[in-house]
């Protein structure tokens, strides 16, 4: 019997486990679907990607493509703003947008890009920039000074103009040349740029932008997501990538072309 009571009572626990896992999974679904029923009707055709539990008791993540909100397990009230950590000082709902957009990025594939690589690569960051942009313009005339401190840099073209205008068809002659990296730092220096038209993806990537609440040209994302409003020069740049893994991912304001 003693043998006996020391086989059972383990098993017991483990099926209590189980049981209370179960349990809370269901409860979570319960709550999922609740948080997306009320919710749905507001996103306008968006699509709600995941919904999941916060760091904060009763609160619940909802991600909604590379934006994230905070709703109670009700449905009845959604919060738009960043979470924070007291005890760490961590900006807990910037950290995790960080990865949003960097999955995004990565998601895009590097033959979408017009990229200067640099020859012997420590650091790589994408930059959705406007041709016409005065600091895009500066960004890109320091491009050596980049590729020297091992900095890939990675362009998304970014006309801030609506489409069809002058801003967009630049961007799209640019992607149709055949030197595409000749034709960007042609068009950036104010130098006239063959009119060609082909299949190109720079109209999703003024949707894009406007997901990744890009307000001004250039942004710089790093490789862990962080976002760098505005132009950074090439020491400074590298600095920051050198200790960006002590720092907490946040938005720094900089010199932007304003909206």
């Amino acid at each position: 019997m003693k043998y006996l009571k020391q086989l059972i009572v383990p098993v017991l626990l483990v099926g209590l486990t189980i049981a209370n896992a179960a349990m809370a999974e269901e409860a979570d679904q319960t709550v999922e679907q609740t948080i997306r029923k009320a919710l749905q009707p507001l996103l306008a055709g968006g699509k709600i990607d995941l919904i999941r539990p916060s760091e904060m008791a009763g609160m619940y993540e909802v991600v909604v493509g590379t934006n994230l909100y905070y709703a109670s397990k009700d449905g009845r009230y959604l919060f738009n703003g960043s979470m924070l950590d007291l005890r760490s000082g961590r900006n807990l709902t910037e950290i995790k947008k960080s990865g949003l957009r960097m999955g995004v990025i990565n998601s895009l594939g590097e033959d979408q890009m017009i990229i200067f690589a640099a020859s012997k690569v420590r650091h790589t960051i994408t930059v959705f920039t406007d041709l016409d942009c005065p600091y895009c313009r500066l960004m890109h005339s320091k491009i050596k000074g980049y590729n020297d401190r091992g900095i890939t840099v990675r362009y998304l073209l970014y006309p801030r103009d609506v489409v069809g205008s002058p801003s967009y068809k630049k961007a799209v002659s640019v992607w149709c040349s055949k030197d595409k990296n000749q034709a960007f730092t042609d068009a950036s220096q104010g130098k006239p740029v063959a009119s060609l038209n082909c299949e190109n993806p720079v109209q999703s990537f003024m949707s894009l932008g406007k997901q990744m609440g890009v307000s001004g040209t250039p942004t710089i994302f790093l490789e862990t997501g962080d976002r760098l409003p505005g132009y950074v020069p090439p020491a400074e740049l590298a600095s920051r990538l050198e200790q960006n893994s002590k720092l907490e991912p946040a938005a720094t304001d900089s010199t932007t072309k304003e909206d």
